[in-house]
């Protein structure tokens, strides 16, 4: 939008304060600034200064864009009247921003003594590493001290956790986490009228509604801020209201009018909020001045009478003609407060653009993945004492159960959530069906019933929902382990790991975490049953989400341990862990031959865990060959080892990877070179699986190996038996393993 515009919008509230004249008679400061309303005269005038803060950030951001200063202009000017929200909510009220929010923050943060809300601003525009929130990483609206969880350009994506954490502040206070947040405490959620037909909006906003149906407290506070535009597509007239005004479980309230109307209506909209503990939806009434973002030529989809028609609306202009005309200020006072708020700007800014930036790929990575090992490991060796276990467990531990010890994975992973919600009262578990059902594999059986339904609870069917709830209760000090009951469910809510889980630590300078184990039900093999959404083995996706951790156990006891080890991760160094489990292994029993019962495993005791690096080794002592691979994969690569052996005399030894993310290079490339001969066995898809990054690696470490892959196809897994044509077979690691021990052969003087 050129400049023009802002000096128009400027000029044209300097010229309305010089021709003003001042009421006859001023308001005492605690006098309403009209008869029956709340709003009195100093709050209208100490309101007006955040907003003129605000707008003084706005045109600062574009002065120090025009030298190379600012990297980002999407300004609050228009949206001022969200200051009046920042006024009336507690700073102890959790707040998740859309990125308009510029007088919401300077009035919220007044609330908080020494704050420097402007010079952070202006810290934040030109990304300089001095900044208080993200380190300089990028522009966010956010503080530590005042629950304000930073969101970067977000598209209703921060509304899913916001409503976890407003789901979870009523499990935080039956179970005595953060007594920090008053009881009476909401969380605050705001968005633009666009954003609200956003798939992840309309989630956060029913599941706030089903949540209330089911009985639980939901105290969250949806603010749409309607301008009537999405960068240049028009909202409907009257779309916000026709569409969010009748809906069941949820309040309705349109903030319109004055400014001392829209003040009570925001007042009644977070008493409601705050003294149903039921959500509501508060439909705020704005305009966008100055386009969508400094680079955006308004003129292109709207012609200058619109424009300035627009200007018109200027909420500044009609507020300062409200506080002069009821006696609230002189024009001379709101002079005076736009002009001290210019010049301390103006500078703030040269201040601002004189300070540091982040310079090195480690200063800027340092937030994103922190490994504190020896931590990690205490923390995993803890358990609790044994007249606790056996009381759970009813009189008999796993590690033995009457029937024999040796079990399967999936009553491996069953017993160590028991033995961790035991260990965590912190942790909660949820999912479809996890609860009373156990799961669709039976995975969770008992847990509901042993640790109650505020621990361990059933979810809508949503996907987005589920990790959004986690993060908004770890957020309040939870340690969540949400399921995801198939990988490929996982996908379409893909972003409330990427975009918003694991960058929530990046983009806070690590000032704000979601520690949680996402367990996830996935991978193929299972004889051609479910197709591909029973049998997704893409797990691209997730490994390329910077700082996040996979693990994947291929055994029953390595499951138990993996699952210590992931909640130990995420507790202790508060990451966000993957806890990708393979479905066909679940109940499997044998390896080798029918029968032979060589898939089970013993109940590893408490304490016993495994940390990122440290790999699986089957016969160490064959150097012949070594085969890599993890779950499924590990599982027919010993039956081809076997084969390999019996048929044509080579001992291969064979590392189970057990992490996905971050792999175990150095363990890998160390076996590689006693052998001299690695073949990977990848069981997913052969772009995207693992196979590059091992083999990758192995070359830039100079590891003295010849190196081969072995990978599934390409593709979405088919129904029934045409699934072997696909997947890695048995068949298919022998011949890998052959024709790499020919290549070495044919290789030799």
């Amino acid at each position: 939008m050129s400049i023009n515009r802002v000096q128009a919008v400027e000029q044209r509230l300097d010229d309305y304060l010089r021709g003003a004249t001042a009421a006859a008679r001023p308001l005492d400061a605690e006098a309403p600034i009209a008869p029956g309303r709340r709003l009195t005269a100093l709050q209208a005038v100490k309101l007006f200064e955040d907003q003129c803060l605000s707008r003084s950030l706005d045109v600062a951001a574009r002065e120090l864009k025009k030298t190379n200063d600012s990297f980002y202009t999407i300004s609050s000017a228009g949206h001022e009247q969200n200051g009046i929200v920042g006024t009336l909510l507690r700073p102890t009220d959790p707040c998740f921003l859309h990125y308009r929010s510029g007088a919401l923050m300077m009035s919220r943060l007044r609330q908080l003594r020494g704050s420097t809300p402007a010079f952070d601003t202006l810290l934040s525009l030109c990304a300089s590493s001095d900044e208080p929130v993200s380190g300089g990483r990028h522009k966010v609206w956010g503080s530590r001290e005042a629950w304000t969880p930073p969101q970067t350009s977000t598209i209703a994506s921060q509304v899913p956790k916001a409503v976890g954490m407003a789901f979870a502040l009523s499990r935080a206070r039956r179970l005595g986490l953060h007594r920090d947040l008053p009881d009476d405490s909401i969380v605050a959620c705001s968005f633009g009228d666009a954003s609200s037909n956003h798939a992840s909006a309309l989630t956060g906003i029913n599941a706030a509604r089903y949540s209330l149906r089911k009985g639980n407290p939901t105290p969250i506070l949806f603010i749409c801020e309607d301008n009537r535009i999405g960068i240049s597509v028009e909202t409907p007239k009257q779309w916000i209201a026709d569409h969010f005004s009748r809906l069941q479980h949820l309040s309705y309230f349109e903030a319109t009018g004055s400014l001392a109307e829209t003040w009570d209506t925001v007042h009644l909209a977070i008493h409601t909020c705050r003294a149903t503990h039921a959500p509501v939806f508060l439909h705020l009434r704005t305009v966008r001045l100055w386009g969508h973002a400094g680079s955006d030529v308004e003129t292109g989809y709207r012609s200058l009478d619109e424009i300035e028609s627009i200007e018109e609306l200027d909420p500044l202009l009609a507020n300062a003609r409200e506080l002069v005309e009821s006696g609230a200020a002189s024009p001379g006072t709101l002079q005076a407060i736009r002009k001290d708020a210019h010049e301390r700007v103006m500078a703030a800014a040269r201040e601002a653009a004189s300070r540091p930036h982040l310079e090195t790929r480690a200063q800027v990575m340092a937030p994103l993945a922190p490994y504190d090992e020896p931590r990690t490991r205490a923390s995993a060796a803890e358990s609790v004492g044994e007249a606790t276990r056996r009381a759970c467990f009813g009189g008999k531990l796993p590690e033995e159960q009457t029937a024999g010890p040796r079990r399967t994975l999936a009553a491996h992973v069953n017993a160590a959530l028991t033995d961790a919600m035991l260990k965590r009262g912190d942790m909660l578990m949820m999912g479809e069906d996890v609860g009373k059902k156990g799961g669709v594999y039976g995975v969770t059986a008992g847990l509901q019933e042993r640790f109650g339904t505020p621990r361990v609870f059933d979810t809508l069917l949503d996907e987005t929902t589920i990790l959004g709830v986690a993060q908004g209760a770890a957020q309040l000090g939870f340690l969540p382990v949400p399921e995801i009951q198939y990988l490929a469910y996982l996908h379409n809510a893909i972003d409330q790991l990427r975009g918003e889980a694991c960058s929530t630590r990046f983009f806070s300078n690590g000032q704000w975490v979601n520690p949680m184990v996402v367990r996830i039900a996935g991978l193929a093999y299972q004889k051609g049953f479910g197709g591909h959404f029973h049998n997704d083995n893409a797990i691209a996706a997730l490994r390329e989400i910077p700082g996040i951790a996979i693990a994947c156990p291929s055994r029953g006891d390595d499951a138990a341990r993996l699952l210590r080890g992931s909640l130990a991760l995420a507790a202790e160094n508060e990451r966000v862990v993957v806890f990708l489990e393979p479905i066909a292994l679940y109940h499997e029993r044998d390896l080798y031959e029918e029968g032979d019962g060589a898939w089970l495993s013993d109940y590893p005791l408490p304490g016993d865990a495994l940390l990122p690096g440290e790999v699986g080794v089957h016969d160490a002592e064959a150097s012949d060959l070594l085969i890599v691979s993890y779950a499924n994969g590990l599982r027919l690569s010993l039956r081809a080892a076997r084969q390999l052996e019996r048929e044509h005399g080579l001992r291969a030894r064979v590392l189970d990877l057990r992490w996905l993310a971050p792999l175990p290079f150095a363990a890998v490339a160390e076996h590689a070179a006693q052998c001299g001969k690695l073949l990977i066995v990848d069981e997913c898809r052969a772009s995207g699986g693992v196979a590059d990054a091992l083999a990758a690696a192995m070359v830039e470490r100079d590891v003295p190996a010849r190196v081969r892959s072995v990978r599934a196809a390409d593709t979405y897994i088919p129904l029934g038996p045409s699934t072997r044509a696909v997947l890695v077979t048995e068949e298919q690691i022998l011949e890998g393993a052959l024709e790499l021990t020919r290549d070495g052969e044919q290789a030799r003087p």
